[in-house]
Protein backbone atom coordinates (compact mmCIF):
# COMPACT_ATOMS: atom_id res chain seq x y z
CA UNK A 1 0.00 0.00 0.00
CA UNK A 2 2.82 2.17 0.36
CA UNK A 3 4.72 1.70 -2.56
CA UNK A 4 1.34 2.33 -4.58
CA UNK A 5 0.90 5.77 -2.82
CA UNK A 6 4.73 6.64 -3.50
CA UNK A 7 4.07 5.92 -7.21
CA UNK A 8 0.68 7.48 -7.19
CA UNK A 9 2.12 10.58 -5.62
CA UNK A 10 4.76 10.65 -8.05
CA UNK A 11 2.75 11.35 -11.38
CA UNK A 12 0.85 13.71 -9.71
CA UNK A 13 3.68 15.86 -8.72
CA UNK A 14 4.90 15.83 -12.10
CA UNK A 15 1.45 16.86 -13.76
CA UNK A 16 1.07 19.52 -10.38
CA UNK A 17 4.55 21.38 -11.69
CA UNK A 18 3.51 20.62 -15.72
CA UNK A 19 -0.08 22.31 -14.83
CA UNK A 20 1.83 25.10 -13.24
CA UNK A 21 4.36 25.32 -16.27
CA UNK A 22 1.85 25.92 -18.81
CA UNK A 23 -0.28 28.35 -16.20
CA UNK A 24 2.75 30.78 -16.18
CA UNK A 25 3.89 30.27 -19.70
CA UNK A 26 0.37 31.38 -20.63
CA UNK A 27 0.13 33.96 -18.13
CA UNK A 28 3.51 35.33 -19.18
CA UNK A 29 2.29 35.06 -22.98
CA UNK A 30 -0.49 36.86 -22.20
CA UNK A 31 1.06 39.92 -20.45
CA UNK A 32 3.38 40.24 -23.15
CA UNK A 33 1.07 40.22 -25.63
CA UNK A 34 -0.89 43.01 -23.57
CA UNK A 35 2.02 44.98 -23.49
CA UNK A 36 2.90 44.52 -27.43
CA UNK A 37 -1.34 45.17 -28.20
CA UNK A 38 -1.12 48.55 -25.59
CA UNK A 39 2.39 49.42 -26.79
CA UNK A 40 2.06 49.82 -30.63
CA UNK A 41 4.40 51.19 -33.48
CA UNK A 42 3.95 54.72 -33.67
CA UNK A 43 4.28 55.41 -29.90
CA UNK A 44 7.54 53.91 -30.35
CA UNK A 45 7.86 56.36 -33.27
CA UNK A 46 6.35 59.14 -31.27
CA UNK A 47 9.07 58.40 -28.45
CA UNK A 48 12.35 58.23 -31.01
CA UNK A 49 11.25 61.67 -32.42
CA UNK A 50 10.90 62.96 -28.88
CA UNK A 51 14.31 62.29 -28.31
CA UNK A 52 15.88 63.30 -31.23
CA UNK A 53 14.08 66.87 -31.08
CA UNK A 54 15.25 66.77 -27.57
CA UNK A 55 18.89 66.08 -28.65
CA UNK A 56 18.70 68.37 -31.36
CA UNK A 57 17.25 71.35 -29.57
CA UNK A 58 20.13 70.88 -26.75
CA UNK A 59 22.55 70.69 -29.63
CA UNK A 60 20.98 74.17 -31.19
CA UNK A 61 21.03 75.93 -27.69
CA UNK A 62 24.80 74.46 -26.68
CA UNK A 63 25.54 75.93 -30.46
CA UNK A 64 24.28 79.75 -29.81
CA UNK A 65 24.99 79.95 -26.22
CA UNK A 66 27.01 77.36 -24.81
CA UNK A 67 30.65 78.45 -26.79
CA UNK A 68 32.35 81.61 -25.93
CA UNK A 69 32.16 84.29 -28.82
CA UNK A 70 35.76 84.96 -30.75
CA UNK A 71 36.87 87.98 -32.72
CA UNK A 72 36.89 87.39 -36.84
CA UNK A 73 40.49 87.77 -37.18
CA UNK A 74 43.78 87.27 -34.34
CA UNK A 75 44.18 91.64 -35.30
CA UNK A 76 40.55 92.05 -34.25
CA UNK A 77 41.60 89.98 -31.21
CA UNK A 78 44.78 90.53 -29.83
CA UNK A 79 47.48 87.85 -28.43
CA UNK A 80 45.99 85.52 -26.09
CA UNK A 81 46.82 86.19 -22.50
CA UNK A 82 48.88 83.88 -20.23
CA UNK A 83 46.78 81.31 -17.81
CA UNK A 84 47.98 82.85 -14.34
CA UNK A 85 47.07 80.74 -11.29
CA UNK A 86 45.13 82.56 -9.62
CA UNK A 87 44.15 81.59 -6.47
CA UNK A 88 41.17 83.59 -5.73
CA UNK A 89 39.75 81.32 -8.85
CA UNK A 90 39.76 78.15 -7.01
CA UNK A 91 36.66 76.49 -5.80
CA UNK A 92 37.75 76.18 -2.07
CA UNK A 93 39.71 79.51 -1.76
CA UNK A 94 38.97 83.25 -1.07
CA UNK A 95 39.60 86.68 -1.88
CA UNK A 96 43.39 87.57 -0.52
CA UNK A 97 41.42 90.56 1.62
CA UNK A 98 45.19 92.74 1.96
CA UNK A 99 45.38 92.16 -1.70
CA UNK A 100 41.95 93.64 -2.06
CA UNK A 101 42.98 96.82 0.37
CA UNK A 102 45.99 97.54 -1.75
CA UNK A 103 43.85 97.11 -4.85
CA UNK A 104 41.89 99.58 -4.23
CA UNK A 105 44.30 101.91 -3.23
CA UNK A 106 46.08 101.02 -6.99
CA UNK A 107 42.41 102.10 -8.51
CA UNK A 108 42.33 105.26 -6.19
CA UNK A 109 45.55 106.61 -6.93
CA UNK A 110 46.03 105.82 -10.89
CA UNK A 111 42.84 104.55 -12.14
CA UNK A 112 39.91 106.74 -10.65
CA UNK A 113 41.34 109.27 -12.37
CA UNK A 114 39.95 108.35 -15.74
CA UNK A 115 38.00 105.11 -14.79
CA UNK A 116 34.71 104.93 -12.86
CA UNK A 117 33.27 102.01 -10.65
CA UNK A 118 29.99 103.24 -10.52
CA UNK A 119 28.17 100.40 -9.74
CA UNK A 120 30.16 99.74 -6.29
CA UNK A 121 28.43 101.02 -3.02
CA UNK A 122 31.04 102.87 -0.49
CA UNK A 123 29.43 100.24 2.46
CA UNK A 124 30.35 97.45 0.08
CA UNK A 125 34.06 98.04 1.56
CA UNK A 126 33.01 97.83 5.14
CA UNK A 127 33.88 94.49 6.45
CA UNK A 128 36.49 93.04 3.63
CA UNK A 129 39.15 95.36 3.45
CA UNK A 130 38.12 98.60 5.16
CA UNK A 131 36.29 99.80 8.46
CA UNK A 132 33.49 101.71 9.03
CA UNK A 133 35.11 104.51 9.68
CA UNK A 134 38.14 104.64 6.94
CA UNK A 135 35.09 104.24 4.39
CA UNK A 136 33.04 107.34 5.82
CA UNK A 137 35.96 109.43 5.24
CA UNK A 138 36.51 108.13 1.96
CA UNK A 139 32.61 109.11 1.43
CA UNK A 140 32.63 111.99 2.32
CA UNK A 141 36.02 113.28 0.04
CA UNK A 142 33.00 113.66 -2.84
CA UNK A 143 30.00 115.47 -3.02
CA UNK A 144 26.60 114.43 -4.25
CA UNK A 145 23.44 116.26 -5.69
CA UNK A 146 20.81 116.31 -2.67
CA UNK A 147 17.19 116.06 -3.58
CA UNK A 148 15.35 119.30 -5.09
CA UNK A 149 14.14 121.78 -2.17
CA UNK A 150 11.17 123.94 -2.55
CA UNK A 151 12.15 126.49 -4.93
CA UNK A 152 13.71 123.13 -6.88
CA UNK A 153 17.41 124.24 -6.03
CA UNK A 154 19.96 121.16 -5.91
CA UNK A 155 22.44 121.66 -2.57
CA UNK A 156 25.69 119.47 -2.80
CA UNK A 157 26.61 117.38 0.54
CA UNK A 158 29.11 114.52 1.42
CA UNK A 159 28.51 111.21 0.72
CA UNK A 160 27.50 108.14 2.61
CA UNK A 161 28.17 104.65 2.72
CA UNK A 162 24.93 104.32 0.93
CA UNK A 163 26.20 106.17 -2.49
CA UNK A 164 28.03 104.70 -5.03
CA UNK A 165 31.67 105.53 -5.94
CA UNK A 166 31.09 108.94 -8.60
CA UNK A 167 32.65 108.90 -12.22
CA UNK A 168 35.61 111.16 -12.56
CA UNK A 169 33.49 113.23 -15.59
CA UNK A 170 30.35 114.59 -15.44
CA UNK A 171 29.52 112.87 -18.80
CA UNK A 172 30.55 110.69 -21.56
CA UNK A 173 31.17 113.79 -23.24
CA UNK A 174 33.20 115.53 -20.77
CA UNK A 175 35.08 112.04 -20.41
CA UNK A 176 36.00 112.05 -24.33
CA UNK A 177 36.95 115.37 -24.83
CA UNK A 178 39.47 114.86 -21.92
CA UNK A 179 40.65 111.78 -23.54
CA UNK A 180 41.01 112.42 -26.94
CA UNK A 181 37.93 111.08 -28.12
CA UNK A 182 38.38 107.77 -26.28
CA UNK A 183 35.95 106.83 -23.52
CA UNK A 184 37.84 105.10 -20.69
CA UNK A 185 35.71 102.12 -19.64
CA UNK A 186 33.69 101.57 -15.82
CA UNK A 187 35.56 98.89 -14.39
CA UNK A 188 32.34 97.87 -12.48
CA UNK A 189 32.01 94.51 -14.26
CA UNK A 190 35.52 94.60 -16.70
CA UNK A 191 36.83 91.34 -15.41
CA UNK A 192 33.53 89.68 -16.81
CA UNK A 193 33.14 91.78 -19.48
CA UNK A 194 36.53 90.88 -21.45
CA UNK A 195 37.38 87.84 -22.50
CA UNK A 196 40.23 86.30 -20.57
CA UNK A 197 38.76 87.75 -17.69
CA UNK A 198 41.65 88.58 -14.95
CA UNK A 199 44.63 87.40 -17.36
CA UNK A 200 43.55 89.47 -20.01
CA UNK A 201 43.81 92.38 -17.93
CA UNK A 202 47.12 91.36 -15.87
CA UNK A 203 48.35 90.82 -19.34
CA UNK A 204 47.40 94.53 -20.86
CA UNK A 205 48.66 96.27 -17.77
CA UNK A 206 51.88 94.38 -17.86
CA UNK A 207 51.94 94.42 -21.77
CA UNK A 208 53.71 97.77 -22.80
CA UNK A 209 56.19 97.54 -24.64
CA UNK A 210 59.30 100.38 -23.94
CA UNK A 211 59.17 100.47 -28.16
CA UNK A 212 57.19 99.24 -30.75
CA UNK A 213 58.11 96.22 -32.40
CA UNK A 214 59.67 96.37 -35.53
CA UNK A 215 56.50 96.51 -38.51
CA UNK A 216 53.99 97.77 -36.24
CA UNK A 217 52.01 100.37 -37.25
CA UNK A 218 50.32 102.05 -34.39
CA UNK A 219 48.19 105.21 -35.21
CA UNK A 220 48.70 108.81 -33.80
CA UNK A 221 47.82 109.09 -30.46
CA UNK A 222 47.44 105.47 -29.56
CA UNK A 223 49.68 102.97 -27.84
CA UNK A 224 51.22 99.86 -28.56
CA UNK A 225 49.94 96.78 -26.49
CA UNK A 226 49.80 93.45 -28.36
CA UNK A 227 46.93 92.09 -25.74
CA UNK A 228 44.58 95.00 -26.90
CA UNK A 229 42.44 94.27 -29.99
CA UNK A 230 43.80 96.20 -33.02
CA UNK A 231 47.24 96.62 -30.56
CA UNK A 232 46.56 100.29 -30.54
CA UNK A 233 45.15 101.14 -27.54
CA UNK A 234 44.21 105.17 -26.13
CA UNK A 235 45.29 104.22 -22.42
CA UNK A 236 48.96 105.01 -22.22
CA UNK A 237 51.14 102.83 -19.18
CA UNK A 238 50.02 103.96 -15.88
CA UNK A 239 51.56 101.06 -13.95
CA UNK A 240 55.85 102.13 -13.14
CA UNK A 241 57.50 100.30 -10.20
CA UNK A 242 57.39 102.66 -7.19
CA UNK A 243 53.58 104.89 -8.36
CA UNK A 244 51.94 104.00 -5.28
CA UNK A 245 53.33 103.53 -1.94
CA UNK A 246 51.89 100.44 -0.19
CA UNK A 247 50.49 100.97 3.60
CA UNK A 248 51.65 97.49 4.51
CA UNK A 249 55.35 98.00 3.22
CA UNK A 250 54.42 95.37 0.06
CA UNK A 251 57.37 96.13 -2.72
CA UNK A 252 55.03 98.31 -5.39
CA UNK A 253 56.45 96.34 -8.59
CA UNK A 254 54.48 97.05 -11.63
CA UNK A 255 53.39 93.16 -12.05
CA UNK A 256 52.55 93.50 -7.81
CA UNK A 257 50.12 96.28 -8.74
CA UNK A 258 48.90 95.07 -11.50
CA UNK A 259 48.19 91.36 -9.54
CA UNK A 260 46.28 93.38 -6.59
CA UNK A 261 43.98 95.69 -8.93
CA UNK A 262 43.08 92.67 -10.70
CA UNK A 263 41.80 90.84 -8.02
CA UNK A 264 40.07 93.83 -6.56
CA UNK A 265 38.38 93.94 -10.07
CA UNK A 266 37.36 90.67 -9.56
CA UNK A 267 35.89 91.40 -6.15
CA UNK A 268 34.24 94.65 -7.66
CA UNK A 269 32.57 92.18 -10.50
CA UNK A 270 32.06 89.30 -7.65
CA UNK A 271 31.61 90.44 -4.20
CA UNK A 272 29.65 87.64 -3.10
CA UNK A 273 31.88 84.87 -4.66
CA UNK A 274 33.55 84.46 -0.81
CA UNK A 275 29.79 83.91 0.61
CA UNK A 276 29.08 81.58 -2.80
CA UNK A 277 31.57 79.47 -2.11
CA UNK A 278 30.90 79.09 1.47
CA UNK A 279 27.51 78.20 0.69
CA UNK A 280 28.38 75.68 -1.91
CA UNK A 281 30.49 73.78 1.15
CA UNK A 282 27.51 73.74 2.80
CA UNK A 283 25.39 72.39 0.28
CA UNK A 284 27.56 69.74 -0.64
CA UNK A 285 28.20 68.65 3.07
CA UNK A 286 24.21 68.47 3.22
CA UNK A 287 23.28 67.16 -0.09
CA UNK A 288 26.03 63.94 0.67
CA UNK A 289 24.16 63.38 4.21
CA UNK A 290 20.98 63.40 2.62
CA UNK A 291 22.04 61.34 -0.83
CA UNK A 292 23.24 58.82 1.86
CA UNK A 293 20.45 58.59 4.41
CA UNK A 294 18.60 57.97 0.74
CA UNK A 295 19.97 55.09 0.04
CA UNK A 296 19.63 53.49 3.25
CA UNK A 297 15.97 54.09 3.19
CA UNK A 298 15.79 52.97 -0.18
CA UNK A 299 17.78 50.17 0.50
CA UNK A 300 16.02 48.94 3.71
CA UNK A 301 12.27 49.90 2.03
CA UNK A 302 13.24 47.82 -0.91
CA UNK A 303 15.16 44.85 0.51
CA UNK A 304 11.66 42.63 1.33
CA UNK A 305 10.87 43.20 -2.44
CA UNK A 306 14.41 42.34 -4.04
CA UNK A 307 14.97 39.31 -1.35
CA UNK A 308 11.51 37.50 -1.95
CA UNK A 309 11.85 34.28 -3.48
CA UNK A 310 8.02 32.29 -5.48
CA UNK A 311 8.01 28.91 -4.45
CA UNK A 312 5.85 26.32 -5.66
CA UNK A 313 4.22 24.07 -3.43
CA UNK A 314 2.28 21.21 -4.70
CA UNK A 315 -0.86 19.72 -2.91
CA UNK A 316 -0.25 17.10 -1.40
CA UNK A 317 -3.13 14.17 -1.77
CA UNK A 318 -3.76 12.20 2.11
Amino acid sequence: MLARSVLQSVPSRAIARQTFRRTTTRASSSTSGAESASSPFHLTLTASAATVAAIGSAAWYYHLYGQEAFAMTPAEEGLHPTQYPWEHQKWNKTFDHQALRRGFQVYREVCASCHSLSRVPWRAFVGVMHTVDEMKAFAEEHEYDTEPNDQGEIEKRPGKLSDYIPSPYKNDEAARAANNGALPPDLSLMVKARHGGCNYIFSLLTGYPDEPPAGASVQEGLNFNPYFPGTGIAMGRVLFDGVVEYEDGTPATTSQMAKDVVEFLNWAAEPEMDERKKMGMKAIAVSTALFALSVWVKRYKWAPIKTRKIVYTPPVRR
